[in-house]
């Protein structure tokens, strides 16, 4: 059990001794707040005595204390529901929680393979490179190919217009010594 404290404080002039658990510093707060508003009762309306005035001020502070109940009441009538709730709201936040291990899991494992396909498309595209400079080599020395046919083509081309040429020569000189020996043997008869 807490010790009962005895507290002075003096409330629109007159000394009262409080006998409370709460601290001296709470007692007189709440002491300067009653003389606030018995002063401010009386500040308005002079010919009120100290008692009128009192009896004014605390009919005013059961007015604010019952409209703040009255909205405390009705806060904790909208807390109701959401603490109600409460339960399976935490329960829904577990399995959240679990969804999104698992979707982190997930997505590890999503960026493992990703990874690894990443890998597989440098050396791909390491290979392809390869390739496309041995195609470019051999697409080269295939033009370089291609170059020598047409120039051996050329040749043969010049080659062949040669032996004809040569073989036509070679006809005519033959007929020109068939006419020849053929003179030379008419004039032996």
């Amino acid at each position: 059990m807490t010790e009962k404290r005895k507290v002075e404080v003096n409330i629109v002039g007159r000394n009262f001794t409080v006998l409370g658990n709460e601290s001296e510093e709470y007692v007189k707060g709440i002491a300067a707040f009653v003389d606030e508003k018995i002063k401010e009762v009386s500040s308005k309306n002079e010919k009120l005595n100290d008692l009128m005035a009192t009896l004014l001020a605390a009919f005013n502070m059961a007015d604010e204390y019952y409209r703040t109940y009255a909205e405390l009441e009705k806060l904790k009538e909208e807390v109701k529901e959401p603490m109600e709730n409460y339960e399976g709201l935490i329960k829904e936040l577990e399995e959240s929680k679990l969804k999104i291990k698992k979707l982190e899991e997930e997505c590890n494992i999503c960026k493992g393979e990703l990874l690894e396909t990443k890998r597989n498309n440098e050396s791909i595209n390491k290979s392809i490179k390869k390739y496309e400079q041995s195609i470019y080599f051999k697409e080269s020395e295939l033009k370089q190919n291609q170059k020598t046919i047409k120039e051996l083509q050329d040749k043969l081309y010049r080659n062949q217009m040669e032996l004809i040429h040569t073989k036509k020569e070679l006809e005519e000189t033959v007929k020109a010594l068939d006419k020849n020996s053929n003179m030379f043997s008419k004039e032996e008869f």
